[in-house]
């Protein structure tokens, strides 16, 4: 009778794992795609014209710069578990630690080196410098950064999400251009409150 039961619970838990596993990407849709009320959906609504700004004659930003194909910019994405973005790295910039909370994010590079790395749960950091024509993964919701160490040259990757909204969570915006109590704060960083001010004022302006 107890083994029994044992493997009735064990069946339950199994159960509900799989649910969960199931619910955290992008549900399923019930039609080919969905497009928003009142759109006209033509050619035109499949397709993206975002990118054209990497081509030239642009002009390379002076800090680093996501360009999203994501759902709010490319709303045919809605329900098809997937989104891009060209992440363009000015000499020695940075794309700071952050996570997705919905995606895990295939990353390409087209030109220059990148400084890649992320943190697993465990704490152990995995890094790598990335030449043209590497990839990288970064699993879903690790914190994970991108560095450009050349102060020379500029670097462009593409990225490829399995959600048509991945979300990004800047660490250090999230924590420092908050309403999380200062207090709190500095006991978390194990620091003083004059110092969690100080990094605040830098993400005020």
């Amino acid at each position: 009778m107890a083994s029994t039961a044992s493997k009735l619970l064990t069946l339950i838990i199994c159960a509900f794992a799989i649910v969960q596993i199931t619910l955290a990407g992008d549900p399923d849709i019930l039609t080919d795609f969905i497009a928003p009320t009142g759109t006209q959906v033509d050619a035109n609504f499949f397709t993206f014209t975002g990118f054209r700004a990497l081509l030239p004659p642009n002009i390379q930003p002076s800090t680093f710069k996501a360009l999203k194909a994501s759902k709010a910019e490319f709303p045919a994405l809605d329900g098809q578990s997937v989104a891009y973005a060209a992440l363009i790295y000015p000499p020695g910039t940075i794309n700071p630690p952050h996570t997705h909370p919905r995606s895990a994010e295939l990353l390409f590079l087209a030109k220059g080196s990148l400084n890649v790395g992320f943190v697993d749960t465990t704490n152990k950091l995995f890094t790598q410098t990335l030449q043209p024509g590497d990839m990288f993964v970064f699993p879903k919701g690790l914190v994970h950064f991108q560095f450009n160490a050349d102060t020379s040259k500029p670097a462009l990757a593409f990225s490829a999400f399995g959600s048509a909204n991945a979300g990004t969570i800047s660490i250090a915006s999230t924590l420092f251009n908050s309403t999380i109590d200062d207090n709190v704060l500095a006991l978390a960083f194990k620091t003083d409150v004059a110092t969690v001010q100080t990094l605040k004022k830098g993400f005020s302006s």
